[in-house]
């Protein structure tokens, strides 16, 4: 049994990773800004009020945890996802056995067929903008000022993307969307939940990105 925080565990996919991992078993702390908003999350689950971007936070739940889970956005500000794996690096570095970061990153810096982000593509759309390159400016940050610290960023398809149903079952991949026989990449955040509890049990994707999708 590993001990979890969950960091955005009020929102839609962090509340689907916090349900995953108190159903396998796993203790989770769901730090979030807002604790009166988490009355539906599952019985057992330990509140505190943090967020990914303070030290302060970071430095009350990583002594207890083997896995910081970073479930941030809605709306937010470009830097808030740099900033906040920033803090997570640099706040981790040099502690002992320090957690594992696990960052759920956008989809949208994943690879087209032309070897172009998603995100830059001329038809990309315009409000969705400043939170995918924010996503790519965490991605860069860990792929470049992450040494000393254990790290894994996880996307979902670029567009269909969803809750749903879990089924238990995916597919992973490195840079480029996973596509199925029709070239569709799609997920459920239940299935994308699944995919990031595996990662967390078994490490196979440290200090890298990899994709999820059926």
């Amino acid at each position: 049994m590993s001990t979890i925080v969950v960091f955005g565990a009020g929102g839609t996919a962090g509340s689907r990773v916090t349900a995953e991992a108190v159903g396998r078993g796993h203790r989770v702390i769901a730090a979030v800004r807002r604790p009166e908003a988490t009355s539906y999350l599952p019985a057992g689950v330990r509140v505190v009020t943090g967020d990914a971007t303070s030290e302060r936070t970071v430095r009350e739940v990583a002594p207890d945890a083997d896995a910081l889970v970073v479930a941030i956005g809605g709306g937010a500000e470009r830097g808030l996802w740099r900033n906040a794996a920033e803090n997570l690096v640099t706040t981790l570095r040099g502690m002992p056995a320090a957690p594992r970061i696990i960052h759920l990153g956008g989809g949208s810096t994943l690879l087209t067929p032309k070897g172009t982000r998603f995100l830059d593509e001329p038809d990309f759309p315009a409000e969705y903008r400043d939170s995918a390159l924010g996503q790519a400016d965490a991605l860069d940050y860990y792929r470049t000022s992450a040494d000393g610290v254990s790290w894994t960023y996880v996307s979902p398809p670029p567009l269909e993307f969803h809750p749903g149903e879990r089924t238990g079952h995916y597919r992973t991949g490195a840079d480029e969307p996973v596509t199925d026989d029709q070239g569709r990449s799609v997920l459920t955040y239940e299935d994308l939940a699944v995919a990031i509890v595996d990662e967390i049990e078994q490490a196979r994707h440290e200090n890298t990105r990899f994709t999820v999708a059926y």
